[in-house]
């Protein structure tokens, strides 16, 4: 009863009523010049080279006859001709054995993070292909497979608890999906997350290496990577590509991140699937009034991803490719060049096979050759907040025909495009366009005024520059 009448004594005297109360200082009030200014979303630092940058994709395995660095790096002067500024290498770890999918097994089955798969060659090699890069102006990003594992990864062995269970306590792939050569790691260990940075670390500090396109990064908590971000650019301002589609990505971890939306808009036109341009309308709403003007939006049409879908690589955009390359280029968003597109590949690459291209001299490469040349030239067309904003230019046939300007006080770019397999006569309805111009692709000083039409080929585009 005693210990009763305590508490309740206690509980009294810890009221208001009975206690004496040191009152919590107030917050300072905001002004409302304070309180209502907006604040910058992106948080990272872009680094400068990738201003007015194309990426390029190497998938390793199929690049050469040989399949190795040493051999790839041969073709960097030719790059380097292309117009390349940015080399992805897809992943150089080496691949799991057990449960591999078909013979070489897939790069994104990684076995050791601090590993090169002897397959592409050694460490020293991949050291050479970046020195190389680096000589030529360019720069080079690795691909890092941080949400799984293969099944013999090191870390099996040495942190089990690090992955993922299902239900039953077993190791598990990435739930719903078919990646049965992997299991996937959880993030909430701590362990796991300064493991991960520093082996990311390790490949910039040891090799060089310029940044990373990071696999499913939408599968990673978005703390790991704001701050693998901080931590790497400590050592060197880095590029970082993430493999999603999210706002969310842009704020602290990513300078750029798939356009996988404009690719599948953009590959129901060239198809015939979609009858208007209702949704690259809807695409560059959004990118404009969605995501924060200050990032970079990976625009394609292909990948090793999509490369791998059903039909051959160019035959999924049909007679447009040419169309959907020009728009990929002069829009906003930095480019991708999958290896073998400037050569016309017209197959699948097998994923878990060596393939090699077929190279040859094709119309795709002097088409990116020459557009490369006016991203280069032409600051309208730059990256992130070194280029412009597209404005649409409304015209006669908007269900067909795509049109809009880039400008700054620099430069301005008036595009238009005929998205159908038939000619389309067109008019413009806005002053905006208006101006004296050079024809990009046919070198024709022309005037374009309020009475001007326009006689587009089927799948045509023309190209205005000042």
């Amino acid at each position: 009863m005693r210990a009763v009448l305590s508490s309740v004594l206690l509980l009294l005297l810890s009221t208001p009523a009975f206690a004496q109360i040191t009152p919590t200082p107030a917050a300072p009030a905001q002004s409302p010049a304070t309180r209502y200014q907006p604040t910058a979303y992106v948080k990272l630092t872009h680094p400068e080279w990738s201003k007015n940058a194309t990426i390029y994709q190497i998938n390793t395995r199929q690049f050469t006859p040989e399949g190795t660095f040493a051999a790839a790096e041969k073709q960097l002067p030719r790059l380097k001709e292309l117009g390349v500024d940015i080399v992805w290498l897809m992943p150089v770890n080496p691949i799991g054995k057990k449960n591999r999918k078909g013979t070489l097994g897939s790069p994104y089955a990684v076995q050791d993070y601090y590993g090169v798969n002897p397959e592409f060659g050694t460490l020293d090699d991949l050291k050479q292909f970046v020195r190389s890069a680096h000589g030529l102006g360019m720069h080079v990003i690795l691909d890092w497979v941080a949400n799984h594992t293969a099944w013999d990864n090191v870390l099996v062995a040495q942190h089990p608890e690090w992955y993922a269970r299902d239900w039953k306590g077993d190791f598990t792939p990435t739930p719903w999906m078919d990646w049965d050569d992997i299991i996937n790691l959880d993030y909430s260990h701590a362990g796991l997350r300064e493991y991960m940075t520093g082996a990311l670390k390790y490949w910039v500090k040891e090799a060089d290496v310029d940044g990373y396109r990071c696999d499913v990064a939408g599968y990673v908590p978005l703390d790991f990577w704001d701050n693998a971000r901080k931590e790497l650019d400590a050592i060197k301002p880095v590029f970082m590509l993430g493999e999603w589609e999210s706002r969310d990505l842009h704020a602290e971890a990513f300078d750029m991140t798939y356009a996988w939306t404009w690719y599948d808009v953009v590959r129901e036109i060239t198809t015939g699937r979609s009858k208007d341009l209702g949704g690259l309308f809807s695409y560059y709403s959004w990118n404009e009034c969605y995501y924060p003007h200050d990032i970079m939006r990976m625009t394609f049409v292909s990948n090793h991803d999509k490369n791998s879908w059903e039909g051959t690589e160019f035959e999924q955009f049909g007679k447009g490719l040419e169309t959907a390359i020009v728009l990929s280029m002069v829009g906003e968003g930095m480019p991708l060049i999958y290896n073998g597109q400037e050569a016309g590949n017209t197959r699948r690459l097998k994923f878990f096979e060596k393939d090699p291209i077929v190279w040859k001299t094709h119309p795709n490469g002097e088409l990116y050759r020459k557009l490369i040349v006016l991203k280069k030239q032409n600051s309208a067309l730059w990256n992130a907040h070194w280029g412009a904003t597209m404005i649409g230019v409304r015209n006669s046939v908007p269900e067909r025909v795509f049109s809009f300007v880039r400008r700054n006080d620099t430069n301005k770019v008036f595009v238009v495009i005929n998205f159908s397999d038939q000619p389309q006569s067109v008019s413009f309805k806005e002053g905006l366009y208006q101006g004296r111009y050079t024809e990009y692709f046919s070198g024709q000083t022309v005037e374009l005024n309020a009475e001007t039409r326009l006689t587009m080929k089927p799948w045509g585009y023309q190209v205005f520059v000042k």
